[in-house]
């Protein structure tokens, strides 16, 4: 009896839970109907409001490129050019920390600054509106460069996407481009002033020469040691009694050749280093004249017709419900 008051308890109590589990369903259903029904609404609201406002939506937008046009003819201009740099002692964190310093000068308008660390005069200091130095990425980490890192969200613990250490971009805004090799030749001058930076070149170059010297030491006596390797294989290869030649050590000398090529071609290498990457850093790729200024019409109209375009519909959401929100003020007078 008790056992089979106990399965009618527990059929009862599945029943109840499946037809919980209904209602929860049914409830999350009308939920999502109901949300999908005020978006809806909403969307045709506001579509239907665009329409009857396009008259002053279109008039917003044609202010807000007549206003970027009349910034562009009343502003001075401004342009934008990069250089590449290689790095020749250490990685680019130095350098690139050392250049950033110019950027914060820039921003500061400390131009007298500028001229101290450029070596250049104050008309071309006048024309310089900034100077940064960005990280080059290597995407895939192939060795190519792909991008320069201008906003600084590259992710450091990227194993893929590498920061590549042995060159950096420098981007130089300037009014006017004329002065792009002055700027140049200021930013190499004040990279060398760096004294530390100097010692660890003039050490680079040191020890290459010095390798360079015990290669030539090494090659001439592997050299040597080939003659006498010569020397001896044909010494066995004289005939012997019955006529026959008999070849002893033939690998030894080609062993000694392969040695021989692998000393020169380090030798190549460090040779390269020398005459091709001689001071701090070398440049990989020059500025080049910028054929269109950086704050254009579309500069200005990327800013100023959304700004204005986005105040015209405030202003007409504001007129549209102005007899809601003077009722709304009037309550909490």
């Amino acid at each position: 009896m008790n056992d089979l008051m106990d399965k009618k308890d527990s059929v009862h109590n599945t029943n109840a839970d499946e037809v919980d589990l209904l209602d929860l369903f049914r409830q999350i259903g009308k939920s999502i109907l109901r949300a999908g029904n005020n978006v809806g609404r909403a969307v045709l609201i506001s579509v239907v409001f665009l329409l009857r406002n396009w008259l002053p939506l279109l008039a917003s937008g044609i202010i807000g490129i007549g206003l970027s046009y009349l910034f562009k003819y009343t502003s001075p201009p401004l342009y934008q050019s990069n250089i590449v740099l290689r790095t020749n002692v250490g990685d680019n964190s130095d350098l690139i920390e050392k250049i950033s310093r110019l950027h914060i000068y820039t921003k500061e308008k400390n131009q007298q600054k500028l001229q101290e660390l450029l070596s250049l005069e104050g008309e071309i200091i006048k024309n310089i509106k900034d100077i940064d130095a960005f990280w080059i990425i290597d995407n895939n980490n192939d060795g190519i460069p792909d991008k320069v890192d201008y906003k600084r969200k590259h992710n450091v613990y990227d194993t893929l996407n590498v920061m590549m250490t042995d060159r950096f971009n420098v981007r130089v805004k300037i009014k006017d481009p004329v002065y792009l090799a002055n700027v140049r030749s200021g930013l190499i001058r004040y990279i060398r002033s760096d004294s530390l930076l100097y010692q660890r070149n003039q050490i680079r170059i040191r020890q290459n020469k010095e390798l360079i010297s015990r290669i030539d030491y090494d090659i001439m006596l592997l050299d040597s040691l080939q003659k006498v390797k010569y020397f001896e294989e044909t010494r066995n290869r004289l005939p012997k009694e019955g006529g026959q030649m008999i070849f002893l050590q033939e690998h030894s000398t080609q062993l000694v050749i392969d040695d021989i090529y692998s000393l020169y071609a380090r030798k190549q290498l460090l040779e390269t280093d020398l005459n091709l990457y001689k001071e701090v850093v070398t440049v990989l790729s020059d500025f080049s004249a910028p054929v269109r200024r950086t704050n254009g019409g579309k500069y200005y109209a990327l800013r100023i017709v959304p700004a204005i375009f986005f105040l015209t519909l405030l202003l007409l959401i504001l007129l549209a419900n102005r007899k809601a929100l003077s009722g709304v003020f009037d309550k909490y007078k």
